[in-house]
């Protein structure tokens, strides 16, 4: 069923929407899509587009530009699931969540024939032999088969190259091939080591070493030595590799996919393990949408579009379930043609293995963000942004941490063109203020901060943001204004509604312009970068202190009073409590301990002042 109305009139089509499964497909202006979506019930999902309540952007966004909607009726939920990833790979809508992977994952290949070759391979697997992977990454295959070489020395020549040889090549001369194309290695040899690669691509070494021991001990019971030795290498080599390729307690198909988020950049990390043995993994970076996209909703258009071209293994372990994980699961079913389970562990060895899968994803989308590249876009963004007329070659950040007022501490972190300039970041601890006051903290950080770079000629920066509102900024100006710094930028960041991130708003100057960035704004990502930097190296230093303060002894306090006469003065009485109960005489009575320092640890415990 589809629609064809020439001056679209929501609400009547809405009329004619069944409550039944399918797909809709948003079209603009001269047919052009805009969106792609499934839903279990057509008529209930494609309402909540046109009520008037629409609080998300991008939606909303879409909305205004549809001309017409073309729906697809479905039998089941999991078959739109697989129409709508076809669509999506088809027509690349704009406000869908898009994977760009052109290329399928490379194979190795071991031809048919009397001698067969290992070849790397990709594409339709039609050629007679057998095929290993598929691998996360043409690397991954290179690695894999120049081990083969070293191994098993079976041939990777070309046919033509192979039939017209008349002596040994250099790969038979540096043992990397056993050179059947000369008859170096008669045919059952040369079958036995091809049945070995194979096992070892399937994931079962230790059938190969336990084959390997049996022949190594025959050829040393006759004698042969060399051919012993040779056996004995090979074994060595084999338990070497497999410990570092097999991953423990795991047997059959899996994937693990996850999925990191931040700074405008979604991270998808795929880890492939086949038989047992971790082929490695691969990164993607979905193109999104503008607009607030959750997680889940990443992962769950990823996975769809992802094993259309892929093959499909029994068990998908994800970092977070999306809403639809049964639907998905039921469209990989029905593609495959076989069970398929997507779940996401708590406990166990899986659960490491989706914790790996994060760490990667988290660390790709880090240098995924401090590329260079991407700095010099968010940093012409901020420039534009803030109409600045050059770029900004250094940005401070200042940050206040504390709990109730204990242990205050500013953070003061620097980025340049290429991003953190963790060599100049700086800690300050906040002293002789009231308890929980961050205007006076924010100040004394700053004055100690610039009245250095005055005195010093020292470096000044082009942008100063503050974590903070009006208030912050105002103690940021009066400090400049103080030490008459002049040349620097002050921009506060103030969190929005419920601190929710993209809600951020700029302070500029005396907080007489105020500027809201929208969330896809690669100023506002880099800005939310700065500032979240900040944050953590503030709390962070913040926590060392006050569990500092916590385990520190209160003698460490007393000027004058080191190591060892504190080590003597606990031994003589016995502990902590005893040195506070005693007289200043009791104290001097110690060896190493003279009467003034006796008199200024009793008025310490005693609350006088010397």
């Amino acid at each position: 069923m589809q629609t064809d109305l020439p001056n679209f009139d929501p609400q009547d089509f809405l009329r004619t929407a069944p409550h039944k499964p399918g797909v809709y497909r948003m079209l603009g202006k001269d047919g052009t899509v805009l969106y792609v979506g499934k839903a279990k019930d057509l008529k209930n999902r494609l309402s909540s587009y046109f009520r008037g309540t629409l609080t998300n952007s991008r939606i909303f966004a879409m909305v205004k530009q549809i001309c017409n909607v073309e729906i697809a009726i479905t039998n089941t939920e999991a078959e739109a699931l697989l129409l709508e990833s076809n669509l999506i790979k088809q027509h690349s809508p704009r406000y869908n969540i898009l994977l760009k992977d052109g290329k399928g994952y490379p194979y190795i290949h071991i031809t048919a024939g009397e001698y067969p070759r290992i070849e790397f391979y990709r594409g339709s697997r039609k050629q007679p032999g057998q095929y290993f992977g598929p691998y996360p990454s043409v690397g991954a295959v290179r690695q894999t088969m120049h081990l083969m070489k070293k191994l098993f020395k079976a041939r990777q020549c070309e046919d033509s190259y192979f039939a017209n040889r008349s002596r040994p090549c250099l790969e038979y001369q540096i043992k990397r091939c056993s050179g059947p194309c000369v008859g170096m290695i008669d045919k059952h040899d040369y079958d036995q080591s091809i049945r070995h690669a194979v096992q070892f691509l399937q994931g079962r070494t230790q059938d190969v070493i336990d084959e390997l021991v049996q022949k190594m001990e025959s050829a040393a019971q006759m004698l042969n030595f060399e051919k012993a030795a040779e056996h004995r290498d090979l074994i060595e080599s084999l338990r070497h590799i497999s410990q570092q390729q097999y991953v423990s307690g795991s047997n059959g198909n899996v994937d693990v996919v996850s999925i990191c988020l931040g700074s405008g950049v979604a991270s998808v990390q795929v880890f492939t393990v086949r038989n047992g043995n971790n082929l490695g993994n691969r990164n993607f970076f979905p193109k999104l949408p503008d607009g607030d996209v959750a997680s889940a909703e990443i992962l769950s258009s990823f996975l769809a579009q992802y094993y259309l071209n892929h093959d499909v293994p029994g068990e998908i372990l994800v970092s977070e379930l999306p809403d639809d994980a049964d639907v998905l699961a039921d469209m990989l079913t029905l593609k495959q043609g076989r069970k398929v389970v997507i779940r996401q562990p708590q406990r166990g060895e899986r659960s490491k293995w989706v914790e790996l899968a994060q760490r990667n994803a988290e660390q790709a989308l880090q240098m995924q963000v401090l590329s260079k590249a991407g700095m010099q876009q968010r940093l012409f963004a901020l420039q534009e942004a803030l109409g600045m007329s050059g770029l900004p070659a250094r940005m401070e950040c200042f940050d206040i941490s504390h709990t109730m007022g204990e242990a205050t501490v500013a953070s003061c972190v620097v980025f340049d063109l290429n991003g953190p300039l963790k060599s100049e970041y700086r800690r300050y601890n906040i002293e002789g203020i009231q308890p929980g006051d961050d205007y006076a903290a924010m100040h004394q950080a700053l004055t100690r901060r610039f009245r250095r770079a005055v005195e010093q000629a020292g470096k000044l920066p082009d942008i100063l943001f503050i974590d903070g509102g009006k208030g912050q900024v105002s103690q940021a100006l009066a400090v400049l204004h103080e030490l008459n710094v002049t040349g620097v930028d002050v921009v506060g960041v103030a969190k929005g509604e419920g601190r929710k991130p993209g809600l951020e708003t700029l302070i500029i100057e005396q907080g007489s312009e105020r500027l809201a960035l929208p969330e896809h704004s690669a100023a506002l990502h880099l800005i939310q970068q700065i500032r979240d930097e900040a944050h953590r190296f503030a709390i962070t230093g913040h926590r060392a202190r006050r569990q500092k303060a916590r385990t520190q002894s209160p003698l460490e306090q007393i000027e004058g009073l080191g190591a060892k006469r504190r080590q003597v003065l606990l031994q003589q009485f016995g502990g902590l409590k005893a040195i506070e109960r005693a007289s200043a005489e009791e104290l001097a009575k110690v060896s190493g301990i003279s009467p003034a320092l006796a008199r200024k640890i009793y008025d310490f415990f005693n609350g006088e002042e010397s």
